[in-house]
């Protein structure tokens, strides 16, 4: 038996993560229009969610994590990873590093290349500006008083200083802001944070909307499928309290949910590739081959350096007298390591130089560990961590049960291709030439990940970076724009689904091809123009 919600929505938001919240307040502003919110999580109820360093307890964790894993990975030497996604209002944003990235301006000139009108970078630049309350002000760049808070990192670390100084030397220029088009150079990051405190897409967006009667927030519940009846989206059908219940849209419904999440449910719902569909038992409603298809994603090479005369997280970790000095810091100031990101310094550069643009990113750490869950090394150490930026392999989402609570089979397919192998080859040697700078001479750096015994010629290095190769959480991809003319394309460049009314994606994964750099901030673009064109053809 199925329940049915009270009322009529004229708006269905599927997932309250980065880009729900922002479409479900876009959309709320209009007191005409009733607007249901569904989210798998729960409240951000948890001290974790809102001190920055709260990721290391989050990610990993099933009260915040969907826990999801990816297959084995032939281009990772048969080795599964965790693919962390955030299970709580606010999504990944309220588990992620918030590092707040746009990427760069050739990317957005690529999708309008692509046929993709109103996506350049002169237009996502605008929706960047109108989402902003950045520290530097209103500018030509960035935005002030919108509802996404950007700060400068509270700390800083001499190792990390003397990184950038080692940069400097191997000729990458400084950059106080990754995010005016170029992110080419070196510098700290900035961050989603509040004066100490992580700014999530739901502390920013929902919450402030949440006393509006005509936003309703559902949370705890499992999203099965759309309704469709005359080739149009009606609806939806979910899983609350171990009750099937009913919803019902009068103008859309919108999908909101992420590239796993948003995947599962189209499928779920008769929408992807026949032939995937069909051995579940599932009816055909729209065979569109490139729902679950052209997965992207930031694959990294966590090279490790043990350090002397230098002092890490890893120190302070482990010492209860400097722990208690770090919470007191953080209790009186909202300062120290625990406002930390996981990554406080960058650099973009070039894999080799015959690259047009920067096209590889370093996340630098003052810590190591194996992964995250476990805890910090017990020496001194950091992690320079390195990413191919546009990587060329593509990887696939799919159902592997119609049970709600069922992973999917999750195949990134990292290094597959030539190209990937010989950027993530590259990647090392710039890691080892950079940690070789006279700068960092005194804090006498030995390579303790890949190794010193890894040889430096292409063979050893692409196996080096399958055996330390792991994700920054970066899926993208898996319900792509494009021309209709384009067999994989799932959306339009309005984010409409192909061959159903009613029906949109508005999230990662739509984007045809992945940024520069995180994609947070991205997808918080991506909901801002969303939900204007929603407003906009609604009218």
């Amino acid at each position: 038996m199925t329940a049915q919600i009270e009322g009529e929505f004229d708006y269905i938001v599927v997932g309250a993560g980065t880009a729900g919240c922002i479409v479900a307040n876009r959309l709320s502003a209009d007191p005409n229009c009733r607007v249901l919110l569904l989210e798998a999580g729960g409240r951000d109820n948890w001290i974790w969610f809102h001190i920055p360093v709260g990721y290391l307890f989050a990610i990993g964790n099933p009260r915040s994590d969907w826990m999801f894993k990816t297959d084995p990975e032939p281009g990772l030497n048969g080795r599964s990873l965790a693919y962390p996604r955030g299970k709580v209002i606010g999504g990944s944003s309220a588990i992620n590093a918030m590092i707040s990235m746009r990427g760069q301006a050739a990317d957005y000139d690529h999708w309008r290349q692509l046929g993709l009108s109103g996506w350049g970078w002169d237009d996502v630049r605008q929706a960047f500006r109108r989402l902003e309350d950045h520290f530097l002000g209103d500018s030509e760049h960035h935005g002030a008083g919108g509802g996404w808070r950007i700060e400068a990192a509270r700390l800083s670390w001499p190792i990390l200083d003397a990184v950038a100084s080692a940069a400097g030397e191997m000729g990458i220029p400084r950059s106080a802001d990754f995010n005016t088009g170029d992110n080419e150079g070196v510098g700290y990051f900035h961050v989603n944070q509040k004066r100490g405190r992580r700014w999530s897409s739901a502390r920013g967006f929902l919450k402030p909307a949440l006393h509006r009667r005509n936003l309703r927030l559902e949370t705890n519940v499992l999203t099965d499928r759309v309704l469709v009846e005359n080739g149009r989206a009606v609806g939806v059908r979910f899983l609350q309290n171990g009750v099937a219940v009913e919803a019902r849209a009068r103008r859309e419904v919108v999908l909101c949910a992420g590239s796993i999440g948003s995947v599962q449910v189209l499928q779920r719902s008769g929408i992807g590739p026949a032939e995937w569909l069909a051995p579940l038992g599932i009816a055909p409603v729209l065979d569109r081959p490139g729902v679950g298809r052209n997965l992207q994603d930031h694959l990294q090479q966590r090279a490790i350096y043990r350090i002397s005369g230098g002092r890490t997280l890893n120190d302070i970790y482990h010492s209860l007298p400097r722990r208690a000095w770090m919470g007191l810091d953080y209790a009186f100031r909202r300062r120290g390591p625990l406002t930390m990101a996981p990554s406080q310094l960058g650099i973009f550069t070039r894999s080799d130089p015959h690259q047009e643009r920067a096209n590889i990113q370093f996340h630098v750490q003052p810590l190591s560990l194996d992964k995250f869950g476990d805890p910090l090394h017990r020496f001194s150490a950091i992690t320079v961590a390195a990413c191919n930026l546009r990587p060329t392999s593509r990887g696939e989402i799919k159902l592997k049960s119609t049970a709600l609570d069922a992973a999917p089979s999750i195949a990134p397919h990292y290094l597959e291709t030539e190209d990937d192998r010989q950027v993530a080859a590259d990647a090392i040697r710039v890691t080892r030439r950079l940690m070789k700078q006279a700068s960092l001479a005194k804090y006498h750096p030995e390579e303790y990940l890949p190794g010193s015994k890894v040889g430096d010629d292409d063979a050893s290095l692409a196996k080096a970076a399958g055996d330390i190769g792991t994700t920054i959480f970066h899926p993208v991809g898996t319900a792509k724009m494009g021309l209709a003319s384009d067999p994989m394309a799932v959306v339009d460049e309005r984010l409409r689904l192909h061959g159903l009314e009613g029906l949109r994606v508005v999230d990662a994964s739509v984007m045809p091809t992945i940024t520069s750099g995180n994609t947070n901030t991205p997808t918080a673009m991506i909901a801002e123009k969303g939900a204007s064109m929603i407003v906009e053809d609604g009218k």
